[in-house]
């Protein structure tokens, strides 16, 4: 070894690093975390032989506290000891100087809490979807850290996304924290309860759907010559692609084109599958139906009768007339006499029953199909147990 290398030389070295020892152990143990320290590096100065610290940089020396032993919270001062590389002959180097000499810092109690995770779809839908809200999950992180870390944070925020999607679609991705007015804050001093997050964009198809009512025909009226207007005509819906695929119309009633004269019109509730979204927003449908070319004319209908009367019973008619509303082309109802007119009681329902009863009957007009009654009848009839 040369005379040179055993040379004692005077080093400064600034921007060396400051290292904490034992957090895990203090904070486990004690709950307790370091915050606020005055510095993270330090300088120092050191007296060896040259062939010993004159090959060191700053980055080959450390200055370790070990905050192990800390029991409290409180604002600390602390000496760092010196850190070499492996194998140092320590005994021949002095420490010549630092600065400065201890570090200060804030010893504080660890605590939790509960941020919502929110965030934004950022890439693009096809055309004919839509979607939902984001979902995430969890959807709620526990961050843990000191007060003065953790006070800030209001959420954690995600953003995520592809160029374009047709369906739903799932990631899983990091998140950023941030205060309540949305600037980010920093995450030192922070740990979470999970890293990530899956970020879920439930992706809708969408299906313009036509109102629509069942029409029962009857007394002349036919879907020639009637007109039904629905407000709104058609609802936008958004749902899955099995459940719209085979729905071409919404019936909102069935409506017995026999129970009016000529006009008809009332609201309906737009029922819907639970799994739909109604994009429209219209929940109810005005349903107007005008019959044209038609006339009604008054009969006094005497030809009563009944059918079905159930076997050792006795029925009685005791209606002598009926008043029934036709309705039909006026060339045609002109023809129809009281005489094509029949009124039948179906006795069938009343099985054994006894006693007197208003029956329903059905009206029927000989030889003219295209002329029907108006409404619901019924007449009196009496109905007895035969004896013996």
């Amino acid at each position: 070894m040369s005379s040179v290398d055993k040379e004692g030389i005077t080093r400064t070295f600034r921007g060396v690093k400051v290292e904490l020892e034992g957090e895990d152990i203090l904070r486990d143990s004690q709950n307790l975390v370091i915050t606020d320290m005055d510095t993270s590096t330090v300088t120092v100065v050191l007296k060896g032989p040259r062939r010993i610290i004159g090959s060191w940089d700053s980055d080959s020396i450390t200055a370790v506290i070990d905050v192990s032993s800390i029991s409290r919270s409180a604002y600390t001062s602390k000496q760092y000891t010196l850190r070499y590389p492996d194998g140092t002959d320590t005994s021949s180097i002095t420490e010549a100087g630092r600065s400065p000499e201890t570090i200060n810092f804030m010893v504080s109690s660890q605590v939790q809490k509960t941020i919502q995770v929110r965030g934004s779809f950022d890439g693009e839908l096809a055309e004919g979807y839509t979607a939902e809200m984001p979902v995430f999950e969890p959807s709620t992180i526990v961050i843990t850290g000191a007060e003065t870390y953790i006070k800030d944070v209001s959420y954690a925020w995600v953003t995520f996304g592809e160029d374009e999607v047709d369906s739903t679609y799932s990631v899983e991705t990091g998140f950023t924290l941030m205060d309540e007015g949305g600037m980010p804050v920093s995450n030192t001093g922070i740990t979470f309860s999970t890293d990530v997050v899956t970020a879920t964009l439930p992706v809708l198809d969408l299906k313009e759907v036509k109102l629509d009512v069942n029409i029962i025909e009857g007394a002349g009226a036919t879907t020639a010559n009637t007109k039904i207007t629905i407000e709104p005509s058609t609802l936008m819906l958004a749902g899955d692609s099995e459940l719209l695929e085979g729905m071409n119309r919404i019936v909102l009633d069935t409506i017995d084109l026999t129970d009016f004269t000529s006009t008809f019109s009332d609201v309906y509730t737009i029922p819907l599958d639970n799994g739909l979204r109604n994009i429209t927003g219209a929940t109810e449908a005005k349903v107007t139906i005008e019959i044209s070319g038609l006339t009604t004319k008054d009969f006094k209908v005497s030809n009563i009768s009944f059918i079905n009367n159930t076997p050792g019973f006795e029925a009685t008619i005791l209606s002598e007339s009926l008043n029934v509303k036709l309705r039909g082309k006026e060339d045609v109802l002109s023809q129809v006499k009281a005489e094509n007119i029949r009124a039948v009681a179906d006795l069938t329902d009343f099985d054994e029953s006894t006693g007197t009863y208003m029956a329903p009957v059905r009206i029927y007009i000989d030889g003219y199909t295209d002329v029907g009654a108006l409404g619901e009848y019924s007449v009196s009839i009496e109905i007895r147990k035969v004896s013996g």
